[in-house]
């Protein structure tokens, strides 16, 4: 893939309900604010369950294109649920797979501007602030602000808007 092809954003569902049309109102608001943005839905991927036996058994097919995704955005929007006050396993199994991908993973988040963004059935602040402190802990710069939304509290477009914004506004690190 070309250099042009590569969309300015990319923004990471994880899940296939709610937090995949909050995704998809951030790939729109992306492209109304004049630049692109491309969505990855981590359900569709076919990553096994991460643990030291299955990667004894050799890198899934789908890691590789995955990193290579990653790594072609020099920005991330990342919609998430709360899973039991935390991160959700989709989102923490892709991690856990690109870790062992090769001998720096960390060149993946290091110094790239990360926003986060919730729609969650339940509370959706702790998702956040685990999500924030290992975004932060792999080098991630991300963003101060972030979107909190649940059937009572629709996500406003506005706030959406304001987040890409300030996304947009941030430069990936040079490390």
């Amino acid at each position: 893939m070309s250099k042009a092809n590569n969309p300015e954003v990319l923004v990471i569902a994880a899940s296939n309900g709610e937090n995949l049309k909050l995704a998809q109102r951030f790939v729109d608001q992306t492209h109304a604010q004049g630049s692109s943005a491309d969505l990855l839905d981590l359900t569709t991927l076919e990553l096994p369950l991460f643990t030291p036996r299955a990667q004894e058994q050799g890198m899934p097919n789908g890691v590789q294109p995955l990193q290579q995704q990653l790594m072609a955005a020099p920005r991330w929007v990342i919609c998430a649920p709360e899973y039991n006050g935390s991160i959700p396993p989709v989102l923490t199994n892709a991690i856990a797979w690109l870790s062992v991908q090769g001998d720096d993973f960390r060149s993946l988040f290091n110094g790239r501007p990360i926003a986060m963004a919730s729609f969650s059935g339940g509370g959706g602040m702790e998702l956040l602030v685990s999500l924030r402190i290992q975004l932060t802990h792999l080098g991630a710069q991300v963003v101060g602000r972030q979107l909190l939304s649940n059937y009572s509290k629709a996500a406003k477009d506005d706030s959406i808007a304001d987040l890409i914004q300030r996304l947009m506004q941030m430069k990936p690190l040079q490390l």
